[in-house]
């Protein structure tokens, strides 16, 4: 793609003569997507830096990749030839995101700590931060569109669906992308590799991070066992009887298949089970063998829905798309605005295995329109 392509004013979200001269800070994590993104400012005239996050503490538990992470950034830099900072934003995430994330857990729910992390580090004391060296613009690796409108920035979808982060982004405030572009926004995966190879990145053939954000993979019932105590109970089926004992609640999530350690049981169906509920009160995890019809549920409750840029909601009700996790198709849905700015979302299609604590996101065309935690299912 040619760079007046690439950065296109609803796209990416300012074109190249926009970009000339410009103070852009581009937030690098030592991945290709952020990689080329800083190579791409570069070529199109931009004044780039490059700005690492330092999110997670070694001794804070486990094995993360920052080290190695930073040290790439230092290579992709000094290729590029720009300048390059590292920030520690480890304090923040702590409060902010991790705590948030270790107390979901002990009520029973599923949090999602990329949603926060995106709201709470990435778009707010890193935007904070890019202002302070003089940003005119802030910019990332993220999949995903942007249009600045006279009613504020729009989210769009990016024109690779399959790896479109917009899900990600749903409760980022309107105000922290005044001054985001996305680079990547009408690019494909494949190109972005391409580009780093042509162009001799070290993060060329790096693989994507996976795990949960700024932590990174690690076995994840373990790394738990060092924050939140473990209290083993009894897993029943749905008729009350004892198939099996769990390590603690918070290990699991609605839908579940693997790892239940449950065997064969006499008189039960031949049938692969999961987790239907889980009874905090009674410390058991409740199972069900079969195809998961104890999950379906007809629509969602939700907390404050957070709206990027001016929308208007009409009567109070809206026919639109939403997702109920990352990667899963639209769906088609009613959304009613209820007292206090929260939702009620009905499903056209009965939807499986949606979850407290995760996020709906919702969208209209092209545009992701925000989203809202999910408080209560509707079964």
């Amino acid at each position: 793609m040619e760079l007046d392509d690439i950065f296109r004013g609803r796209g990416a979200g300012v074109d190249v003569d926009g970009l000339k001269g410009r103070r852009v800070v581009v937030g690098m994590s030592g991945g290709v997507d952020s990689s080329v993104v800083a190579f791409l400012l570069k070529k199109a005239g931009a004044d780039v830096i490059g700005l690492f996050m330092n999110n997670w503490k070694e001794e804070d538990g486990g094995v993360c990749t920052s080290a190695s992470d930073w040290q790439d950034v230092i290579g992709v830099c000094g290729k590029i030839g720009i300048p390059y900072y590292s920030v520690d934003f480890s304090e923040q995430y702590m409060k902010n995101v991790f705590e948030v994330f270790l107390e979901e857990y002990k009520k029973g729910r599923t949090p999602n700590p990329d949603v926060l992390c995106n709201r709470e580090i990435k778009f707010k004391p890193f935007t904070h931060y890019a202002e302070m060296l003089g940003a005119d613009y802030v910019a990332t690796g993220h999949y995903c569109g942007i249009s600045h409108e006279e009613g504020g920035a729009q989210l769009l979808e990016a024109a690779d669906s399959g790896k479109d982060q917009t899900y990600f982004l749903n409760s980022v405030k309107t105000e922290a992308l005044e001054k985001v572009v996305f680079p990547l926004a009408l690019m494909r995966k494949e190109q972005v590799r391409e580009i780093a190879e042509r162009e001799g990145l070290v993060t060329a053939k790096k693989k994507d991070s996976t795990g949960v954000c700024f932590i990174g993979e690690r076995n994840f019932k373990k790394f738990l066992q060092g924050y939140l105590p473990a209290i083993g109970g009894e897993i029943r089926d749905t008729s009350g009887k004892t198939v099996g004992r769990h390590d603690g609640l918070m290990y699991y999530t609605l839908g579940q298949r693997r790892g239940l350690g449950i065997g064969g049981i006499k008189g039960e169906k031949e049938s692969r089970w999961y987790v239907v509920e889980k009874n905090l009160a009674d410390n058991v995890l409740v199972v069900s063998c079969g195809e998961g019809e104890e999950l379906l549920s007809r629509g969602v409750r939700t907390g404050e829905v957070n709206i990027i840029g001016d929308f208007d909601f009409g009567n109070g009700s809206l026919e639109c798309d939403v997702k109920i996790r990352y990667r899963q198709p639209r769906q088609r849905a009613k959304v009613t605005l209820e007292k206090g700015g929260k939702l009620f979302v009905e499903f056209e299609q009965r939807q499986r295995a949606a979850v407290e604590g995760q996020y709906v996101a919702l969208y209209v065309g092209d545009r992701a329109l925000g989203g809202a935690v999910i408080e209560e299912v509707v079964r």
